[in-house]
């Protein structure tokens, strides 16, 4: 019986020999990876601790644990607003808008450019859809209002010329949302190709050389060599979109927005701010921001899973 368990227990040993082995070799890696792993957990998890407000009446003398409890009081009242559902819909509308509009140009940005023989144009080209993401919100913003004010806009100055009535593009809510994503789209695209052309750099050229032999066109490059190669890339970005989908930033949206086209620009981001700055109501709005938080942990974990299933592509 000890021979047995001294052979038994052989691989066991020869495992923890071959993990620890591992890991001492992977040491740099580890020096990596420890300063991310330490920020986050400062940033991300400790603060965890606080989300127990959403659960409290709170009140600052008191301190966390000195509020009372009221369990999903603040739950039930936002579920109970007559806000709920005209944020929940504008933010899912938003969302979804800027994902289907969005979400393929830098795809097709990226396989352009990429086909592009000349590079000196190419660079040009990168050069000008790469530069207005580096545009501040604010500046961005201004520079809406200023373009499209129904009285010195330079578009209603083009309208006003070809004999047109001025349009309030802002004070108009059938505009707000295409101006919101479109030109969210003209500051984004360039940047948001980067990690799609850095994808296709990695496809080797004697594949695109062999196609040219067998008398494959530039569609047919793109079709069956340079898109199969970042399906896997696009596939990721478009799990981690699907799961902020109630995230919508809340700057940009606070600066387009007016008494005009409130009822289609309140989100759940501008909401939670009025509650909970404007009006104080610290625990209220943290159980608006918390709902907001499983809600995206739940489309990701969800599409994360459809995707697994049916590509074999997922997060982990």
């Amino acid at each position: 019986m000890k021979k047995d368990d001294k052979v038994n227990n052989k691989p066991v040993k020869a495992k923890k020999v071959r993990s620890k082995t591992a890991v001492k070799g992977d040491i740099s890696l580890w020096m990596f990876v420890l300063p991310g792993l330490i920020l986050t957990f400062i940033f991300s998890y400790i603060p965890m601790y606080g989300v127990q407000i959403a659960f409290r009446d709170f009140n600052p003398r008191l301190g966390f644990l000195g509020s009372p409890w009221v369990g999903f009081k603040y739950f039930i009242r936002f579920f109970e607003s007559p806000y709920f559902v005209t944020t929940i819909k504008n933010t899912f509308l938003i969302s979804i808008y800027s994902l289907i509009a969005g979400f393929p140009i830098p795809i097709l940005l990226a396989l352009g450019l990429n086909s592009f023989k000349h590079k000196k144009y190419r660079k040009v080209i990168q050069t000008v859809t790469y530069a207005p993401n580096f545009i501040s919100v604010v500046v961005m913003c201004g520079m809406l209002l200023l373009f499209l004010s129904p009285d010195a806009g330079i578009l209603n100055k083009i309208l006003s010329f070809f004999g047109i009535a001025p349009i309030n593009f802002m004070g108009d809510k059938s505009y707000w949302r295409h101006i919101y994503v479109w030109s969210g789209i003209w500051q984004s695209m360039g940047w948001n190709s980067v990690i799609y052309f850095a994808a296709l750099s990695a496809v080797s050229p004697d594949l695109h050389e062999a196609a040219l032999m067998d008398g494959a066109n530039k569609f047919q490059l793109i079709r069956h060599i340079d898109l199969p190669s970042i399906m896997p890339t696009a596939i990721i970005l478009l799990i981690m979109s699907c799961g902020s989908i109630l995230s919508v930033g809340f700057e940009k949206v606070f600066l387009l927005q007016n008494d005009l086209n409130k009822s289609v620009s309140e989100i759940i981001s501008t909401y939670t701010y009025q509650v909970g700055l404007v009006e104080n109501n610290v625990s209220y709005s943290a159980a608006i921001g918390l709902f907001n938080s499983a809600v995206n942990a739940v489309m990701l974990i969800a599409v994360n899973k459809i995707a697994r299933k049916s590509s074999g592509i997922s997060l982990y």
